[in-house]
């Protein structure tokens, strides 16, 4: 069945309110059907004490996404050869799906960035990408043949970054309204990001 489907990676730690609400913006875009949010391992030289594990990752994201019914949790690329790039994810998911149509998704925060990726060229190859939008971003600086293979969606984010809820949670101030509830409750009962 022809269907399209937005991809949406990251390490999610933790997955906070921003997520949510940029996932909502995807998926109220008239192009895609589905949001598939992958969860990415760690690379081996970012590993430290303060990352969560994958499986506690997992389950903050399977907890925020509880209610999302047009949102699949997928953990291909654990299973895929490591390292893991981004390239060999959307290659292996087009010979699986050969009848799906799928966007790379990301923030505008990500797209400045994009030109550094790893096969980037090789990635706009495979498929377009969806661009959250800021209010008043420009995008000047962004090459003419990725802007090319860009599609914008309308986004009011939310101001919120996994680095600094787990500044906040070590710090000892509340994160609340950061997170969902479900994720709150993982945190505390885990006792993730405490010093």
């Amino acid at each position: 069945m022809a269907r399209s489907v937005g991809l949406f990676g990251g390490t999610f730690d933790p997955v906070h309110n921003g997520h949510l609400a940029i996932a909502k913006a995807f998926l109220d875009s008239p192009h895609i059907d589905e949001l598939w949010v992958l969860l990415t391992p760690y690379p081996p030289h970012k590993q430290n004490d303060q990352q969560s594990h994958y499986k506690m990752r997992l389950n903050m994201l399977e907890a925020a996404f509880a209610d999302f019914t047009k949102v699949k949790i997928s953990t291909i690329e654990n299973e895929l050869p490591k390292p893991s790039y981004t390239v060999q994810t959307v290659r292996y998911l087009k010979k699986e799906h050969p009848e799906t149509t799928f966007y790379f998704c990301m923030g505008e925060d990500s797209l400045a960035q994009f030109h550094t990726w790893k096969h980037h060229e090789q990635i706009l190859e495979e498929c377009d990408l969806l661009v959250a939008h800021r209010p008043g971003e420009s995008h000047d600086d962004v090459d003419p043949d990725i802007l090319s293979k860009v599609h914008f969606v309308d986004h009011q984010p939310l101001e919120a970054a996994s680095s600094d809820i787990r500044k906040r949670k070590r710090e000892g101030i509340s994160i609340s309204g950061y997170v969902p509830e479900k994720v709150l409750a993982i945190i505390k009962k885990n006792q993730l990001y405490s010093t």
